[in-house]
């Protein structure tokens, strides 16, 4: 029987269109535009001036403090402004953008690198050079590595998870990152291993990934500690509560975290990324992303520079087909769109979608019928209707009283509303508002 959390959760088509695509390498933009802040933190110091030259993994602004992380150069040139630029979210955010020295093209062939499965290095050995390395968690939440994995003294972890679940729709990162580097995911696994002093890891798959599942089964027969387990396809499968439910049947206490249940979890792209840091001293300056969407020409998979335009992405697909009204940064149910072209692809962007007219008009919003579907989907027991009544009232205290900080943004509420509520859009504005009177 396969696995799966308890409460709620929804099951929208899945539309992986580009799950049999491999992963391309996407041509070298002529200029990036390397944001400071990728990550939940501070936002890392600049540490170059207009004009420096730069090569590829140089430092280009260091972590601003211990949840912070640093920036690496994706590429080799010329710093040619310190500006601001407007982020996934619509806010203008400090960016350091470089104009790629065309001398250098050959730096930019994907680096043929040997499978390096021995390491020798103690858990903080292992840590500093994650954080150097500015890793973050490319599942989307960007929390810095290194700080996930300082782990306070008498705490105790008995398990690794492994998050290839890649439940959002339409994205296919995960799944081909997992099919094409199997085996230095698995050496991955087993440097989080030592570097926690843990000897269980479970990687979960959602089961629509059956090749994956057996690639990484067949490798994990010859580890020991080191198990995968197949997952029901269920969204939101791959939020961290819900997975560690599934696969251990712990539940997390609300406002808690994994380390209160005794699991870590780290998502396949990060663990990938923590093997090219320890094993080849690659820092993290590129990841995969999904371009999607149901009428583009060459929806594939890529290799991309961090800071790379997703306008770039855009034209390496064929263009916007005629009739696009949205384009999404992220899968259809967590992602937000995206103002304009000229936003950079960050460490947390997993997906570009480029959704139709027909398909991104929301329908005309009613009021609501008390059918309590949004209750019934709600993989965290909470009353979506009354989180959305409250924040559009503005009655902030009272929300935060009904556990909105415990919503995981997940859109299930909002995806089953027959009256087209925008349920999410006034749960995360409500959010964001309780945050800032809890900090006051």
């Amino acid at each position: 029987m396969l696995k799966t959390f308890l409460k709620g959760g929804v099951h929208p088509p899945e539309n992986k269109l580009t799950s049999s695509k491999p992963i391309k390498r996407m041509s070298v933009p002529k200029v990036v535009y390397v944001p400071i802040s990728q990550h939940i933190g501070i936002p890392a110091e600049i540490v170059v001036n207009i004009k420096d030259k730069v090569e590829i993994g140089q430092v280009i602004a260091k972590s601003g403090g211990f949840v912070s992380s640093n920036i690496h150069s994706p590429v080799c040139g010329t710093v040619t402004k310190l500006d601001k630029i407007v982020d996934t979210k619509g806010y203008k955010k400090q960016c350091i953008v470089i104009r790629t020295d065309p001398k250098n093209a050959s730096n930019f062939e994907e680096p043929t690198l040997t499978l390096k499965k021995n390491f020798d290095l103690s858990s903080d050995e292992i840590l500093n050079k994650i954080n150097d390395s500015g890793i973050v968690g490319l599942g989307g939440a960007t929390f810095p590595s290194h700080v996930k994995l300082s782990i306070k003294e008498g705490v105790a972890i008995d398990h690794l998870i492994v998050n290839g679940v890649e439940c959002e729709p339409f994205l296919t990162a995960d799944h081909r990152l997992m099919l094409e580097k199997a085996e230095e995911i698995i050496v991955g696994i087993k440097i989080l291993m030592s570097a926690l002093h843990v000897d269980k890891a479970i990687i979960g798959i959602e089961n629509n990934k059956r090749d994956a599942i057996e690639v990484l089964k067949e490798l994990a027969r010859n580890e020991t500690g080191i198990k995968v387990a197949s997952l029901e396809v269920k969204y939101p499968q791959g939020s961290e509560k819900q997975l560690i439910q599934a696969l251990l049947n712990r539940e997390v206490p609300k406002n808690g975290l994994p380390l209160d249940v005794g699991v870590i979890v780290h998502n396949v792209g990060t663990i990938f990324a923590i093997y090219q840091a320890i094993q080849h001293n690659i820092p993290l300056t590129e990841r995969v992303v999904t371009v999607t969407g149901k009428n583009l020409k060459n929806a594939s998979n890529y290799w991309v520079k961090i800071g790379t335009p997703i306008k770039d992405l855009v034209n390496e697909v064929g263009g916007l087909p005629e009739g696009t009204r949205k384009i999404v940064n992220g899968g259809p149910m967590m992602g937000q769109a995206i103002k304009n072209l000229d936003v950079p692809v960050t460490k947390g962007t997993s997906g570009i979608l480029v959704i139709p007219e027909g398909e991104a008009s929301r329908g005309e919003v009613k009021n609501c019928i008390r059918c309590s579907d949004c209750v019934t989907v709600c993989p965290m027991g909470l009353e979506p209707h009354l989180l959305m009544n409250l924040s559009e009232k503005g009655l902030y205290d009272r929300a935060n009283d009904e556990d909105i900080l415990t919503c995981i943004e997940c859109g299930s509420c909002s995806y089953v509303c027959p009256s087209n509520r925008p349920l999410l859009d006034y749960i995360r504005f409500g959010k964001s508002i309780v945050k800032q009177l809890n900090t006051v």
